[in-house]
């Protein structure tokens, strides 16, 4: 258990690739590091969910992924991001997740067996079967526990950032940059809050996908990172791009299970329920088409046809090869009646990864001084206004790394750091009514998919926004008085994302990528 008032060099909020690299970079070069879980483990992360896998390399030479990133995200990514991506990821990755973390990529005849996802040129993914994110997420977790100079702090939710501007006692501090050093955080067992101040602070926390009704995220995915920069005062930028994943299990209790992109690399066809393929309308690379032109495309046929789902066949495969290569998905379809090796999948596509977030530099820097972030909620520029397949493991290792060996560098040259007097957390005992929060969230997640979703238009941009509005101004009421949980925070933090997103779409007039508006 920490002390109340809890000092460290780094605070890292959230343990999936990016904040579990972040760690490790920073700690093997001599840093203190508190990296924050808001369950056990990182069963609850983005980065388990990630079956396909992440970019390594394949014959073709660096310029090629780069125009195919820039190609997938109409031409809107940060040229700069993007080469230091190509030039410097398959390095990291081998140092980070092979050397350092013991990631067995699967092998093939002259190396790591190398797949093709959607919008790829070549075969440049490597792999752990359809189970990638699972395998580097535990593996990284179980690194960072043995490392002396990590401490992980599970069943803890960041309730806010602590910034000079907002939270120091000296008036004077008001008129100086903004610095973050550190956070409010809850520790869930047993309830008790305390202040961890940090030399450097970064968000780990993952994505958004959580305020949508439909999405193949995990429960975390809720948007505390972005809710909790954005009252801080820090920069975002590309919020409206939400990407839906095309291909998710339909079936009742089947939660939106992801079915990879990699099935469609390794030769899926997507059908309707006559058995027609119908991506060849859409795009020159049918199937393998980018994600946000194959998850309209799926949804104007599910209107034209006025069904609820299309279909996904791989069947066609060998049916050895099908089991061993996706082991995951063959046993979830089947444990839901569905032979992969036999018929189709039924499909329909769901949110999935936010483009946008937290504008970082290449070394994860915000525009607030002393805050980093890294992986889904930081916006690096790679992704533009929609994510080519398999970037985002191999962004959160770069931007973790880098992130956290120059942490280390500029812990180890400043020598004053300034941890202003602060105000002591101040609980209040309101209850919370389970089901004013269930019912809350359904609002949330039922607004955001009818009218922020694949297809946008004025008008239901503008609904949005008096039911969104509404509900707001109601919460931040009742999170003044209600005794504080888990719970609580999440719905806090999801309506400001959810707002965040709404107010980034209506300000951009013009369709890309996975902005697409209809006029009314």
């Amino acid at each position: 258990m920490l002390d109340k008032n809890y000092e460290t060099d780094v605070l890292i909020i959230g343990c999936g690739v990016g904040g579990a690299v972040t760690a490790l970079a920073a700690a093997d070069n001599g840093c203190k590091v508190v990296i924050l879980s808001r369950k056990e483990g990182v069963e609850d992360t983005s980065t388990v969910r990630a079956q396909g896998g992440i970019i390594y390399k394949g014959k073709l030479p660096p310029e090629e992924l780069a125009r195919d990133i820039q190609t997938a995200g109409c031409s809107r990514c940060w040229q700069e991001a993007v080469d230091h991506l190509t030039k410097v990821g398959p390095a990291l990755v081998d140092k980070w997740l092979v050397q350092r973390s013991g990631v067995k990529f699967d092998e093939g005849a002259d190396g790591y067996d190398l797949t093709r996802e959607g919008g790829h040129g070549e075969p440049r993914i490597a792999h752990c079967r359809d189970k990638t994110g699972y395998d580097i997420a535990h593996c990284l977790f179980d690194t960072i526990k043995k490392h002396p100079n990590i401490t992980i702090l599970e069943n803890a939710t960041a309730i806010d950032l602590l910034t000079t501007t907002h939270h120091s006692r000296n008036p004077q501090d008001l008129y100086k940059p903004t610095e973050c050093f550190g956070a409010y955080v809850l520790l869930n067992k047993p309830h008790e809050i305390i202040e961890i101040f940090a030399k450097e602070t970064v968000l780990a926390t993952g994505g958004v996908g959580r305020i949508y009704l439909h999405t193949t995220n995990n429960e975390s995915a809720r948007g505390d990172g972005y809710a909790m920069a954005y009252r801080a005062g820090a920069r975002l930028l590309n919020m409206e791009f939400v990407q839906f994943h095309p291909t998710t299990l339909y079936l009742e209790g089947a939660k939106n299970f992801l079915i990879t992109e990699s099935l469609r690399g390794e030769g899926a066809v997507l059908k309707d329920r006559h058995g027609r393929t119908f991506m060849e309308h859409y795009h020159e690379m049918a199937s393998l088409a980018p994600r946000d032109i194959v998850a309209r495309a799926i949804h104007h046929e599910m209107l034209k046809e006025q069904q609820n789902c299309m279909y996904l066949d791989i069947s066609f495969k060998d049916p050895e090869w099908l089991k061993e290569r996706f082991p995951t998905i063959y046993q979830n379809c089947l444990q839901f009646g569905i032979d992969i090796t036999k018929e189709p999948i039924p499909i329909v596509p769901a949110a999935h990864y936010s483009c946008g977030g937290v504008l970082v530099d290449l070394m994860a820097r915000s525009s607030i001084d002393r805050l980093r972030a890294v992986g889904e909620v930081s916006c690096t520029g790679i992704h533009g206004a929609n994510r080519l397949a398999s970037t985002s493991l191999l962004e959160a290792v770069i931007w973790g790394a880098c992130a956290g060996e120059d942490i280390a560098k500029r812990v180890a040259e400043k020598k004053n750091w300034a941890f202003p007097v602060i105000d002591h957390w101040k609980e209040e005992r309101e209850p919370v009514e389970p089901a004013m929060l269930k019912q809350d969230w359904m609002t949330i997640r039922q607004t955001m998919w009818n009218y922020v979703g694949l297809v946008r238009s004025p008008k239901r941009l503008h609904r949005a926004k008096l039911i969104l509005r509404e509900l707001q101004n109601e919460t931040e009421t009742f999170y003044r008085r209600a005794a504080l949980t888990d719970a609580i925070i999440g719905l806090r933090n999801g309506l400001q994302a959810a707002m965040i997103v709404l107010y980034s779409a209506i300000l951009n007039p013009k369709s890309s990528g996975c902005h697409y508006i209809e006029n009314d």
